[in-house]
């Protein structure tokens, strides 16, 4: 018997004034599995994921994480449930040090909720530089630093808009060990929009391709080279 997905999303459509930019989007996401979201600049991936997130409305359809239906869940009660989003562009906050910003993804939790240690097994660097700003990180340690507080609140799902924008290949390397790791202890589901198709293809045990707010093509991510996926993402 098939374990129900944490998150089922259904007929989805979403409009920016009269531009419909999500054309009944229908997917799923299970616990202890990576689902790659590909696709070309400007086709709503990004707008997908804030849809997930309650960062923007949605016309019609119907969202459902952790059984229950969310789609009219502000954003504070989709990450009280368990939803982690790391946004495209990291918007970690300049100013804090890298403990505040670590704390701030405990903001749905009790007061005094101690940061869990394994995030500074997962990403050494953090440890270094716990009272450093977070504005004098470089990119791949703000990358990070994003990564590590959505995870501070233990989420059942995690949802990345693509970490490896402007990254250097090393911390590359690390953020995909770490997203196979999590994945692969069977407790949270990871949906991860990217660009960068190796990267993707590695991860995936599932993939999505999106052109024009739908999707054209879906599958198993053993199976992307053989469905031509990487010629479907081609800029």
């Amino acid at each position: 018997m098939s374990t129900p997905p944490i998150l089922d999303v259904q007929g989805v459509n979403q409009y920016y004034g009269g531009s419909h930019i999500l054309r009944g989007v229908s997917l799923q996401a299970q616990l202890g599995k990576v689902t790659v979201l590909l696709g070309r600049n400007g086709v709503g991936k990004t707008t997908l994921l804030k849809s997930l997130m309650g960062l923007v409305p949605i016309r019609s359809g119907t969202i459902t994480f952790d059984g229950k239906a969310i789609q009219g869940a502000t954003p504070f009660e989709r990450a009280r449930a368990g939803i982690g989003f790391v946004p495209q562009g990291r918007e970690i906050f300049a100013r804090l040090t890298v403990e505040e910003n670590l704390r701030m993804g405990l903001a749905t939790k009790s007061a005094g909720t101690p940061i869990d240690p394994e995030l500074y097994e997962l990403f050494p660097v953090l440890k270094q530089m716990l009272h450093r700003r977070g504005g004098d990180l470089s990119g791949g340690q703000q990358q990070q630093l994003a990564i590590a507080r959505a995870l501070a609140a233990r989420p059942k799902l995690l949802i990345l808009d693509e970490p490896t924008e402007g990254i250097q290949p090393s911390i590359i390397k690390d953020i995909g060990r770490v997203i196979r790791m999590l994945a692969d202890r069977g407790t949270m589901a990871i949906l991860l929009v990217e660009q960068y198709y190796d990267f993707a293809e590695e991860l995936a045990d599932d993939y999505l391709v999106m052109q024009r707010g739908e999707f054209i093509a879906r599958g198993k991510g053993s199976s992307m080279q053989a469905d031509g996926v990487r010629q479907l993402v081609a800029i």
